[in-house]
C-alpha cells in the first residue's frame, strides 16, 4: 500500500491482460477484413483494407497504451490514499478494515486480528512515500506491450491478403487464422483461470464471432 506500484512485483503484463489485448486487436481487424466484398475485390480495395486495418489498430494501440498508463497512476494514487488513511486510523478496527480492503477477500478472511496488527505495525514503519505520482519504467514497458499486442495481432490476419492474389481464398485463410488465434487465446485463458481449456477455447471462438458481428452491426 505504498507509493510503489503493485505491478512492480509481478509481470509487466499479466496473462489475462495479454490475452485480452490480442483478442481486442483481432476483433478490430476482423471487422475490417470481413467488410470487404470478395466478389468485387481487386488490388485497390484490398490495399485500402490493409491500410485501414493497420491504421485502426495503430490508433487503438495508442489509446489502449494511454489508458494503461492512466490505470497505473490511478492504482498508485489509490494505494497512497489507503496507506495514509492507515496511518491516521483511530483504532485497530479501522486499520484492520483498511488492510482487509486492500487484500483479496479470501486472504483477508483467514487473517487473525493479531496478524492484522503485525501488518499494520510493519506498514507504519515504512518511510513516508513521495508526494508526487510518477510513471515507472515498468509502466512504460506495460504500455508498450499493450500497444504492440494490439498492433501485431493485425498481421497474421492480413498476411494472406498480401501473399495471395485471390481475395476469396485469402479471406478464407485469414478467417481460419483468426479462428486458430481465438481458440489458442481461449485455451490459454482456460488454463490460467482453471477452466477446461478446450471448452474455453471453443467458447472464445464463438464469443469472438459474436463480438465481431455486434461490432459490424453497430457500424464498427
Amino acid at each position: 500500500m505504498t507509493e510503489k506500484s503493485p505491478k512492480s512485483s509481478k509481470r509487466v503484463l499479466q496473462p489475462v491482460e495479454r490475452i485480452s489485448e490480442i483478442l481486442f486487436g483481432l476483433i478490430m481487424v476482423l471487422c475490417i477484413t470481413g467488410s470487404i466484398s470478395v466478389a468485387e475485390a481487386g488490388q485497390e480495395p484490398v490495399r485500402t483494407m490493409l491500410i485501414g486495418a493497420l491504421g485502426c489498430n495503430l490508433a487503438w494501440g495508442i489509446v489502449d497504451g494511454i489508458f494503461y498508463l492512466m490505470t497505473c497512476l490511478s492504482e498508485r494514487g489509490h494505494n497512497l490514499i489507503m496507506f495514509r488513511a492507515l496511518r491516521k486510523a483511530a483504532d485497530s478496527g479501522e486499520a484492520h478494515g483498511i488492510i482487509a480492503g486492500a487484500l483479496p477477500p479470501l486472504l483477508a478472511s483467514v487473517l487473525s486480528p493479531t496478524e492484522f496488527d503485525v501488518m499494520r505495525e510493519r506498514l507504519n514503519q515504512l518511510p513516508e512515500p513521495p508526494g508526487g505520482l510518477r510513471l515507472t519504467k515498468s509502466d512504460w514497458l506495460g504500455a508498450t506491450g499493450v500497444f504492440l499486442l494490439v498492433v501485431l495481432s493485425t498481421f497474421p490476419v492480413v498476411i494472406p491478403f498480401i501473399l495471395l492474389s485471390d481475395a476469396r481464398l485469402a479471406l478464407r485463410i485469414s478467417n481460419g487464422v483468426a479462428i486458430v488465434i481465438m481458440f489458442l487465446a481461449g485455451y490459454a485463458f482456460g488454463r490460467y483461470a482453471g477452466h477446461h481449456p478446450w471448452w474455453t477455447g471453443l467458447s472464445m471462438v464463438v464469443l469472438g464471432a459474436v463480438l465481431v458481428g455486434i461490432t459490424k452491426i453497430l457500424g464498427g
